[in-house]
């Protein structure tokens, strides 16, 4: 697609500044090195732009296709949190596994973009998941709910000084509320709903650049 795009542009241009049979002649001198640069150096091009442009959609926090659109922020940054989670944007952490994995795979003439994580798919479009309560996960609720809402566990500390009774009297965050009601809920399933936050996709914004990359690739072949 984005080559035939920008050949009938070059082409058009050059046939109205060329005779037809010199242009046929150039042409044909220049098939290898144009066939070349379609088959194995653009779609090395392309995946590493088609890359650096949906990372991109992580540090701007939203999908860019004709224009910007936001994402919807997560809880975290809005819940009042102090650790270093609540630090970080939207789909973005300290490890940035989602963001990290977004890879590309030239082959002769086309490339593939992908994020093969088993979780890309729910934040690219979307829906529900359905997740069981276990014991497990209610410890690790009640370790994030004490570390965001500043509280110190009793069996830790068997003290009650006026740090402690100070961080009891301080109204919970929201963040804390989250960790604290999945920990006492009596539900052996969650259904959990998860926002659409497109960061792979088609993009009119991208196919330009790609577009004009490629007509800049071909001018400098028939120009040389």
């Amino acid at each position: 697609m984005y080559a035939s795009v920008a050949k009938l542009q070059i082409i058009l241009e050059l046939l109205l500044i060329m005779d037809i049979k010199d242009f046929a002649k150039l042409i044909e001198r220049k098939r290898k090195e144009l066939d070349t640069i379609m088959r194995r150096r653009m779609p090395v091009i392309a995946g590493r732009m088609a890359k650096d442009h949906f990372q991109d959609n992580f540090r701007r926090g939203g999908f860019v296709n004709s224009g910007l659109h936001p994402w919807q922020k997560a809880k975290r940054l809005s819940s009042g949190g102090t650790d270093a989670a609540s630090q970080y944007g939207t789909l973005l952490s300290g490890r940035n596994h989602l963001f990290n994995s977004i890879k590309y795979m030239p082959s002769d003439y086309r490339v593939t973009v992908a994020n093969e994580l088993v979780y890309a798919p729910i934040h690219n479009w979307g829906g529900t998941v359905s997740v069981s309560v276990t014991n497990r996960m209610r410890r690790f609720a009640w370790a994030k709910f004490y570390k965001a809402s500043g509280r110190a566990r009793k069996a830790a500390t068997g003290q009650k000084n006026g740090r402690n009774m100070a961080s009891r009297k301080r109204p919970p965050n929201q963040q804390a509320s989250f960790w604290k009601g999945l920990a006492l809920t009596k539900k052996k399933k969650l259904n959990i709903r998860i926002p659409q936050r497109q960061f792979l996709g088609e993009s009119n914004e991208l196919t330009e650049k790609i577009n004009e990359r490629i007509e800049k690739e071909i001018r400098n072949i028939l120009n040389g």
